[in-house]
């Protein structure tokens, strides 16, 4: 054994070692890029923020629009966007950025670009748009005609020094004309370099030119509604207020994106123009939402052929410029880019992959646990990367992949060179007699070979389909068995992640337990919760099953807490751990007894007193059940918000139920009278009152008898 663990963590150290080395001297990044594109692709979402931005864009309807109503081509005069600007401020956007550059006068002469100045300098917010390079640029240094950037970040300065961030200072800018700029409340950053596969996974969220700091646009149009909220930097964190934004360590930051092109919703700029136009007149305009804008962020771009302004993403070979800056803005809203997996932590991880697999597949006894150890191995760090990447993190895949095949590999080459024909011999033999789940037993725990099992006390559940039996006699065989997985799936899923151990399925009954094999000190509050997160589930797939089948499905629950004997039983080379007890007999009864007081979920008066304050219940009965001769009080648990909802209906209840107990019937009907309509319990209550006045018992203890299972 030992000799074993120590080959299995020399192969584990190797594997990860070598796949360290290739991630270390860059040998996975392309590869590892396209994996990160088919996680983004996969997984991205709008945020709920989102619906916040809008795009305005001049297409090809809108070129085509002006040419045939105006009589101009393109390049438009400036006073032609006017009509977008007092759209947006009438409908009270909170900021308006051009993704254009205006670095030239208008060639329709000095009153057009007047005139469009104005139109800025009464839009609230607006931003247009500055070019920063290192090659091209028309000045190395800030005009004297703007203003200088409003931008300050704190400890700017020890940053830049203490790291890597030189590609964040620019020599060359090109400036829009200064009846742009002097009116724009910022100027925002166009100048972006895509990873060296061309595509635009990060982006720098700002730039320095000439002393000044210059965001990128999607941060300017922010900051334009955010005024009082201060930047400051820290080592690989950009702070924005309260937001804490994860740098790289070039100084960029990877974009969260929401979706294909088109997520975030768009206008032409035709529809915005003729519908400030036709404002105006006091006609009907195309846009009749008055909030369409409202509070939101606005950009301006282009996606006519001839002036699209592509920037490939993960999320689409075909996105534009204007795309990426708004998700930058969508991202800042939301608080949520993604940050890289701090290189430790990958390392740590590349090495417990390595090491586990390498000493565990040493374990493998024949071909086919090598190829469960391959099937379960092999996707973990795609679940990872996934799990990984809804946290916000980019976790590298193709290392975590690397150093996992390389340690299963090469045990497997081990395995068969030292131990695999003696292992193959042994089991070959034992296998004529035994199952590989008994010599399974035999080699890790033989003292579990015995029949019978241990006394514990467990949470029981057992559960039923109410008139399943006349609802399968209208499926045929395939929508029955469709049926049936579908529910059992969705109600097996609950119970195991409520921590329960599903014992068996009759047809569409399910038992469950817990508390074994494992032992769980909150097993009865696990197991009520799962009750109740089984019957809120069914509820929202009733509707669509009922579209599907014409009925409603609704299910019985019985809940008991109490001592069963729970192990492997069965006959002697064939057996299921499974429990026996009468505990487990009282839980199947009170899932039937659900049908005597129109209840759906039932629990013992053993699990509401373990249960405590977890959850509320109302006592329902003291029942005499088929088999048993000591009553039992049951109660019907609840969430507090639904106990809140009812508080008034249940007190009359209990009023009602006390009277009941003591055999004053008439009292009792007075009380259940009122709720008999909306609670199948009282109204049980009050046919059970009516029949026992008109037949009073000589003997009167309270119980209600059940007569049936």
């Amino acid at each position: 054994m030992p000799s074993k663990i120590f080959h299995g963590l020399l192969i584990g150290l190797a594997a990860a070692g070598l796949a360290l080395g290739l991630w270390a001297f860059g040998a996975l990044d392309r590869f590892e890029a396209k994996t990160w594109d088919w996680r983004v692709t996969s997984l991205a979402k709008p945020s709920s923020f989102t619906g916040k931005i809008r795009l305005i864009f001049i297409d090809q309807q809108s070129l085509d629009w002006v040419n045939k109503e105006m009589a101009l081509r393109w390049p438009w005069p400036r006073t032609v966007y006017s009509p977008i600007l007092e759209f947006c401020r009438r409908q009270g956007a909170k900021a308006v950025a051009f993704d254009m550059l205006y670095t030239e006068p208008s060639s329709y002469g000095v009153d057009d670009d007047r005139t469009f100045g104005a139109a800025i300098a009464q839009t609230t917010g607006f931003v247009n748009t500055i070019f920063l390079g290192r090659e091209t640029g028309q000045t190395t240094i800030w005009p004297t005609n703007i203003p200088a950037s409003p931008i300050k970040i704190r400890n700017l300065q020890a940053w830049l020094a203490a790291g890597n961030h030189n590609r964040l200072v620019m020599p060359r800018a090109t400036f829009p004309i200064p009846e742009v700029a002097t009116n724009a409340t910022l100027l925002g950053n166009v100048e972006a370099r895509p990873d060296p596969d061309a595509i635009f996974r990060r982006m720098p969220l700002f730039a320095m030119f000439d002393q000044q700091i210059v965001p990128t646009l999607g941060l300017a149009a922010y900051l334009t509604a955010a005024t009082n909220e201060s930047l400051s930097l820290e080592s690989c964190w950009l702070n924005i207020g309260s937001r804490r934004i994860p740098l790289d360590r070039r100084g960029k930051t990877i974009l969260n994106f929401r979706g294909p092109s088109k997520t975030h919703q768009r206008f032409s700029a035709a529809a915005v123009i003729q519908s400030e136009l036709k404002i105006q007149a006091g006609e009907i305009p195309p846009i009749t939402d008055t909030n369409a804008f409202k509070d939101c962020y606005v950009l301006v771009g282009c996606n006519a052929p001839g002036l699209l302004d592509l920037r490939p993403a993960p999320v689409s070979r075909i996105y534009t410029g204007v795309e990426i800056h708004a998700t930058v803005l969508d991202n800042l809203l939301a608080g949520d880019f993604i940050r890289d997996t701090p290189w430790p932590a990958t390392v740590a991880l590349t090495l417990l992959l390595g090491v586990f697999w390498g000493m565990a597949t040493l374990y493998c006894r024949n071909a086919r646990d090598t190829a469960v150890a391959f099937m379960v191995a092999l996707p973990i760090p795609a679940i990872l990367c996934v799990a990984a990447y809804t946290k916000g993190f980019w976790l590298p895949f193709l290392v975590l992949e690397a150093a996992t095949a390389f340690a299963l590999v090469s045990a497997v080459l081990v395995n068969y060179a030292t131990e695999g024909r003696q292992k193959r011999f042994i089991r070959g033999a034992f296998k004529q007699y035994l199952s590989e789940d008994v010599i399974e037993q035999i080699v890790q725990h033989p003292e579990r070979l015995q029949l019978g099992g241990e006394q514990r006390t467990l949470s029981i559940l057992f559960s039923d389909l109410q008139g399943f039996t006349t609802i399968s006699e209208g499926l045929n065989p395939q929508e029955l068995t469709a049926l049936l997985n579908e529910y059992l799936t969705a109600m097996t899923d609950i119970i195991q992640d409520e921590g329960g151990t599903v014992d068996k399925y009759e047809g569409d009954a399910i038992i469950a337990f817990w508390n074994a094999p494992l032992a769980q000190d909150d097993h009865v509050v696990r197991a009520v919760r799962a009750a109740l997160r089984c019957q809120t589930a069914l509820a929202e797939m009733r509707p669509a099953i009922h579209a599907r089948i014409g009925k409603d499905l609704r299910m019985r629950i019985g809940l008991n807490t109490g001592p069963v004997v729970v192990g492997n039983m069965g006959s002697r080379n064939r057996f299921n751990y499974t429990i026996l007890g009468d505990a487990a007999n009282l839980a199947s009864r009170l899932e039937g007894i659900n049908k005597q007081f129109g209840t759906y979920t039932m629990i013992s008066e053993t699990t509401r007193a373990v249960m405590g304050q977890a959850f509320a219940a109302r006592e329902i009965s003291r029942v005499a059940v088929v088999g048993r001769k000591t009553p039992v009080r049951v109660f019907e648990p609840m969430r507090p918000e639904t106990w809140a909802a009812h508080a008034d209906d249940f007190a009359r209840f209990a009023k009602g139920l006390s009277a009941f107990y003591q055999g004053q019937f008439a009292e009792a009907i007075a009380h259940f009278e009122p709720l008999r309509a909306k609670d199948p319990p009282a109204a049980a209550y009050w046919r059970k009152c009516q029949a026992l006045r008109a037949d009073p018992s000589a003997a009167w203890d309270g119980v209600w008898v059940m007569t049936e299972k």
